[in-house]
C-alpha cells in the first residue's frame, strides 16, 4: 500500500468501526473479562492464570475479530493496519519516546499520589506480588511486554487511530483512539492517566512513520519495565 495514502484514504465506513466497538466495549468486558474470567479463577483458583489466561484469549479474539471485519471482505493486508516497516533513522526518536513515557509517567504518578493518595499498585500488580515465581514473572513479562502491545497497537493504533485520524483529523484521532484506549482499561483506575498518555503518544509516532511498529517497541519496553518495577518493589 501507499504510506502516503494512508492518512488520507480509509477503506472502512461506520458499519466496520461500530461491530468493532460493540466487540471491545460490550462483548468482551461482559462475556471474557467478567464472565470467562470469573469461571477460570473458580477453575484454576488462582487470579493470576485465569487473567493470564484471559489476556491471551482477548487478543485472538481482537485480531481475529479486526481480520474478519475490516480485511478478509475488503481482501486486504495487514499492512492496512500498520503492520509496515518504518525508517531506522526513527529507531532513535522510538527510544527517545520510550524514555518520555517512563519518565513522564514517574513524575504523573507522584503527583497523583501527593494530590489523592493514590498509588500505583492495583490488582494485576497484586496478582504478581503475591504469587512470585520464575516461571509466573516470565508469564507476565511475556504477556504484558509482547503479547499485549502487539494486538493493542494494531487494533487501538493501526484500526481505530486511523480510522479517526482520516474522519476528523489529526487532533480528533488523538485524542478520541487514547479516550477508548483508557476506557476499556476500566477497572484499573490508578493506571488511566497513564493509559491516555501512552495512547497519546503511540498513536503520534503512527502518524509519524505510518508503522505501529515503533508503538508495539515502546509500549513492549514501558509495560516490560513495569513488570519488572512490581517484581522487585
Amino acid at each position: 500500500m501507499d504510506r502516503k495514502q494512508l492518512f488520507k484514504q480509509m477503506p472502512w465506513s461506520w458499519k466496520e468501526l461500530i461491530v468493532l466497538l460493540v466487540l471491545v466495549l460490550i462483548v468482551v468486558p461482559f462475556f471474557i473479562e467478567y464472565l470467562l474470567q470469573t469461571n477460570l479463577t473458580d477453575l484454576f483458583q488462582n487470579d493470576f492464570y485465569s487473567g493470564t489466561l484471559t489476556g491471551f484469549i482477548m487478543s485472538i479474539i481482537f485480531l481475529v475479530g479486526l481480520y474478519m471485519v475490516t480485511l478478509r471482505p475488503k481482501k486486504l493486508s495487514w499492512k492496512e493496519v500498520g503492520l509496515l516497516r518504518f525508517s531506522k533513522s526513527y529507531w532513535s526518536q522510538t527510544i527517545l519516546w520510550a524514555v518520555v513515557l517512563v519518565i513522564s509517567s514517574i513524575v504523573l504518578a507522584i503527583i497523583i499520589d501527593l494530590l489523592f493518595g493514590i498509588g500505583t499498585d492495583n490488582q494485576k500488580t497484586e496478582s504478581i506480588q503475591t504469587r512470585l515465581s520464575t516461571i509466573n514473572i516470565i508469564i507476565a513479562f511475556v504477556s504484558a511486554a509482547i503479547i499485549s502491545p502487539v494486538y493493542e497497537e494494531i487494533f487501538y493504533r493501526g484500526f481505530l487511530y486511523r480510522w479517526f485520524r482520516v474522519k476528523f483529523g489529526l487532533v480528533t484521532g488523538l485524542l478520541v483512539s487514547s479516550f477508548i484506549f483508557t476506557l476499556v482499561h476500566i477497572p484499573t483506575y490508578n493506571s488511566l492517566p497513564y493509559n491516555f498518555l501512552s495512547g497519546l503518544i503511540f498513536a503520534w509516532t503512527y502518524e509519524k512513520t505510518s508503522s505501529v511498529y515503533p508503538a508495539i517497541i515502546i509500549h513492549g519496553i514501558f509495560n516490560g519495565l513495569s513488570v519488572i518495577l512490581t517484581v522487585i518493589m
